[in-house]
């Protein structure tokens, strides 16, 4: 099972490392790790991810609004240049439009309130908290970026690697939940990972609500409707499953190769049994 990390500024961390695999292997520990918003680390929190973690590479797919109204964090400080940083946003952007649009936007699936404007030949949800469809979406407007993003977590140089958005559940959770289920981690385990977020709701709703990009958006909301709930991943798996074939449908159609997929794994899956 994921291990929680206990940081001072950021309370949606988590190692994937130990899920278990089709074939009996496990994820490695200490490669690929998830996370809410960088924002408010403490120096305590960037010690232990640099020292203790060995992070190398953070993957923020955050919308450049977001990263525009919250500012540089603490891990792009100009002391530390051993961090590679790669902006991938999965939010829809247009040239001249207010920061705070793109944030707004970003709430939708923050606070599960299934807002956004209609996909084509798409019905919504029926249950206001299932975001199956907007994960979709992610996959339809943003899909040359999550291409991205799993070539940058299949490179071996990009070492111990981070993958954050606001909440660390919804544009993180699809990017992960593609890339364990690209090496092989069972179904169950894929969704089991993204639903306990769920244990950290309440204080990822608060974390954000406390913040003036997205304070002004959360009034009102509950943790409830911030929690996710495993047919949000399930119904975004089976439509990865009935559209593209299966997560290596999907990859192959986002430009991501076999080859890249067999470097995936390698680095996200142990070698042999019990490792």
């Amino acid at each position: 099972m994921a291990l929680w990390l206990e940081l001072q500024g950021a309370v949606n961390v988590r190692d994937v490392g130990g899920l278990p695999t089709v074939d009996g292997r496990t994820t490695r520990s200490g490669v690929l790790l998830r996370s809410d918003n960088l924002q408010d680390l403490t120096e305590d929190d960037v010690a232990h991810l640099l020292g203790q973690r060995g992070l190398k590479t953070v993957i923020d797919l955050r919308s450049s609004g977001e990263v525009h109204l919250t500012g540089p964090g603490p891990l792009k400080a100009s002391h530390i240049q051993d961090v590679q940083h790669v902006h991938l946003s999965l939010i829809p952007e247009w040239d001249g439009e207010p920061d705070q649009a793109e944030v707004d936007r970003a709430l939708d699936d923050i606070a599960q309130q299934a807002t956004l404007p209609s996909l084509p030949d798409r019905s919504r949800p029926s249950d206001p908290t299932d975001l199956a469809a907007h994960y979709t979406g992610y996959v339809e407007r943003a899909g040359a970026n999550i291409g991205t993003a799993l070539k940058v977590l299949a490179d071996p140089a990009s070492g111990t690697s981070l993958v954050h958005c606001a909440a660390g559940k919804d544009r993180t959770g699809v990017v992960i939940a593609l890339a364990l289920s690209l090496v092989g981690v069972t179904r169950a385990a894929v969704v089991a990972d993204y639903v306990r977020s769920a244990e950290r709701a309440e204080a990822i709703l608060a974390r954000l609500a406390a913040t003036a990009a997205y304070g002004p958006g959360l009034v009102g909301v509950t943790a409830v409707q911030t929690a996710p709930v495993a047919s949000s991943m399930e119904g975004f798996l089976d439509a990865v499953d009935r559209e593209y074939g299966g997560p290596h449908g999907l990859a192959m159609s986002l430009g991501v190769d076999e080859e890249t997929v067999a470097r995936l794994a390698a680095r996200l899956v142990g070698t042999s049994r019990g490792r």
